[in-house]
């Protein structure tokens, strides 16, 4: 009787899934895979489309009341922005999916590697009078959380409140005392979709890879570095780890800072009026214009991938690219073929160790097709290379959060900073240049000439693409 009833119980699941996969698949190659994934693997193939297979553009995860967008009295039109319009488009195309203004009066610097941004982060730290929010996707205990502790004791001895959220998952290590302590001090502190047996299914691929932090609603930090050891000291295994990291001042803060209240308003049922804009950079003579992307499965669409396709679509004279997962759908790596075919100077920089091998031979598993439109490829061999960079034509750069891979256009929770500032784009592009010059190119030829087993690695790793 009990076989019975769990027969019937997974028959309706099943039944369920494919009526759920008919009415709202996207793509007809994705609806077709889980479709023969759910009639050929009893049981495993209804579990696995549980876990990474649900459409959450269609069937929201997280409903928000939101607070508000930042269409505020200082916005300036796209086309009143000093910028081409090749760019404005892509200004307009990020206002339609986030309701986030360029706004100009930034003053944008970037930190390369851990020394020089958490000197930059604890720096701000200490000149705090008002508010502190953080959030991380891994939170890891070590010397930069002790140290961040004794900070956040004194600040909230001084009446500073400080808010801060984890990823359930990203900094699952994150130990009970450690958060005792936070909270024991003043810190409000809260993980994002922790691990739950009743809702491990619903949330354990949907991650909140955000690295935020604002100070004061007037300094602001981002990019791809987390709260780990490993970027000051390195690890046993990659050796030094390599990223990049923004300071922003300026109105592009508060963009930021909505983003971090949105996600505050989620995981702690509170929500908090954003600070206002300001409208200036205290006098600094640099001005940047800045746009904020964020992306979420729950959004209508991928915002930070249409950002991503619309760059390389707009790129006349180069592209460069920075990113250590560089795992394209169809979409992108269209677009970066088409691109190098067309004789812009597309270069990749990526890592030639990775954090994982299985997402190493799948990334590697792009590589022949690329290089044989054009594309050129460089290894860099120091370490490990975990920055997130995309540079164009000395006129636009991304720096932020999300890789260029499937996870991060539909699966995490992501926030890129996009800089229309040619002064700042050179520096990036100068830097870029340097590590190449540091890198081994890859050639189509020497590529050719990999072993079979490796040819066999990558074909495999790539079937997994979808969900690394």
């Amino acid at each position: 009787m009990i076989i019975t009833l769990l027969i019937i119980l997974y028959v309706l699941s099943a039944a369920g899934i494919v009526i759920s996969l008919l009415i709202n698949g996207v793509r007809p190659s994705k609806t077709l895979a889980w479709l023969l994934a759910i009639f050929t693997i009893p049981v495993g193939g209804v579990l696995l489309y549980l876990l990474v297979g649900r459409n959450r553009r269609k069937n929201k995860l997280l409903q928000l009341k939101g607070n508000g967008a930042s269409m505020d009295t200082l916005s300036i039109p796209s086309d009143e922005l000093n910028v081409s319009e090749r760019y404005q488009k892509i200004i307009r195309l990020i206002q339609k999916n986030n309701n986030f203004n360029a706004s100009v009066g930034n003053d944008v610097v970037f930190l390369k590697d851990g020394g020089a941004t958490f000197k930059g982060i604890f720096d701000a730290l200490d000149n705090a009078t008002d508010f502190i929010h953080l959030q991380y996707y891994i939170f890891e205990e070590g010397e930069l959380a002790n140290r961040l502790l004794e900070v956040f004791q004194k600040k909230t001895g001084e009446g500073i409140k400080i808010r801060l959220i984890y990823d359930g998952i990203g900094s699952f290590s994150l130990s009970k005392s450690y958060l005792k302590n936070l909270k024991e001090i003043g810190v409000e502190v809260f993980p994002f979709l922790p691990f739950r047996f009743g809702r491990f299914l619903r949330s354990v691929n949907y991650r909140n890879h955000r690295k935020i932090i604002v100070i004061d609603g007037k300094v602001a930090f981002t990019g791809g570095i987390n709260i780990s050891d490993k970027y000051l000291k390195g690890d046993e295994t990659l050796g030094n780890w390599h990223d990049m990291h923004l300071r922003i001042e300026g109105p592009a803060v508060k963009d930021l800072d909505l983003v971090f209240l949105e996600d505050w308003q989620l995981v702690s049922g509170q929500e908090i009026l954003p600070v206002k804009r300001t409208s200036s950079n205290n006098g600094n003579s640099n001005s940047s214009i800045v746009q904020i992307v964020s992306t979420g499965p729950d959004d209508d669409f991928p915002a930070i991938e249409q950002t991503y396709f619309s760059i390389i679509n707009s790129a006349k004279n180069y592209l460069y690219i920075v990113n250590p997962y560089i795992i394209p759908g169809p979409a992108i790596l269209t677009a970066l073929d088409t691109a190098a075919m067309s004789g812009v100077d597309v270069r990749l920089l990526v890592s030639e160790n990775n954090d994982s091998q299985l997402v190493n031979w799948s990334v590697r598993s792009y590589f022949e097709n690329l290089l044989r439109a054009g594309v050129k490829i460089y290894l860099f061999p120091e370490g490990f290379l975990h920055s997130k960079i995309i540079i164009s034509d000395d006129e636009i750069a991304s720096v932020g959060t999300a890789n260029i891979d499937i996870r991060s256009f539909e699966q995490n929770y992501e926030v890129n900073a996009i800089v229309y500032d040619s002064e700042f784009v050179k520096a990036l592009k100068e830097d870029f240049l340097a590590d190449c010059n540091l890198s081994n190119e890859l050639t189509f030829e020497a590529h050719m000439k990999r072993p079979l087993w490796d040819k066999l690695k990558e074909g495999f790793a790539k079937i997994f693409s979808p969900v690394l």
